[in-house]
């Protein structure tokens, strides 16, 4: 009896010391959690911040491109027309400056150009087409493949034109349409995504035709896409 209470009474100690140096064990276990989770928060804190401000760069970047595709259909557009009454002022009329003896040649021509010029882009696309296959070696021919290009552009179908306007400059690099034909594929590679193409495309023009009025539209059209 007299061994038992003693021996209580150390086991008793035992249990209220390891009690004592086991909480602050504990307490520092707690702790470093609580660190790792503020850690955490805070990590991804600021991922969720560099996520906004990535959705805000590429937004700003759509709007951009957005922008210069409209800019690049009016540019379209306003080449269309000049050529338009360059021919008007050079021919004295209606017609292309350049006359073939041929009536039914002209004449297939003057349908497609009409057309054209109405803003019936689909008919002139077709006919402009009909005219190329039927006149391979036409003096017009290369004019016509410009305003086939343009036609396409103008109905969206982008990849076509660009087929038909890079068979013109292999055939006419020398052609005054040429740059021109250039602009207007640049203009159908942006629609398309194609942005690489389409910087390479306004690199060409300034390389190639660097004193012509679409060298500097080039320019400006690469700051844009830069």
């Amino acid at each position: 009896m007299r061994l038992r209470f003693p021996l209580l009474r150390l086991l008793a100690a035992v249990a209220f010391s390891s009690a004592f140096i086991s909480a602050p064990a504990h307490a520092f276990a707690d702790d470093e959690a609580r660190r790792a989770i503020l850690d955490l928060r805070g990590q991804l804190s600021t991922l969720v911040d560099q996520s906004r401000q990535i959705r805000v760069q590429q937004a700003d970047q759509m709007e951009a491109l957005q922008q210069e595709v409209a800019r690049l259909r009016g540019e379209v557009e306003r080449l269309s027309h000049l050529s338009q009454r360059n021919e008007q002022a050079q021919a004295g009329d209606s017609q292309s400056s350049i006359q073939v003896a041929d009536p039914a040649e002209q004449a297939a021509y003057d349908q497609a150009m009409q057309a054209f010029r109405a803003g019936q882009y689909k008919e002139a696309s077709a006919l402009l087409t009909q005219f190329i296959q039927a006149y391979p070696q036409s003096a017009l021919v290369h004019e016509a493949r410009f305003y086939r290009g343009s036609s396409l552009y103008a109905t969206k179908d982008f990849k076509g034109s660009i087929g038909g306007l890079e068979t013109m400059i292999k055939a006419a690099p020398a052609d005054p349409r040429a740059p021109d034909a250039l602009l207007v594929i640049a203009a159908s590679q942006v629609e398309l995504g194609e942005l690489e193409g389409a910087r390479n495309t306004l690199q060409r023009i300034v390389k190639d035709y660097p004193d012509t009025h679409a060298a500097e539209t080039a320019k400006s059209r690469l700051k844009l896409l830069q």
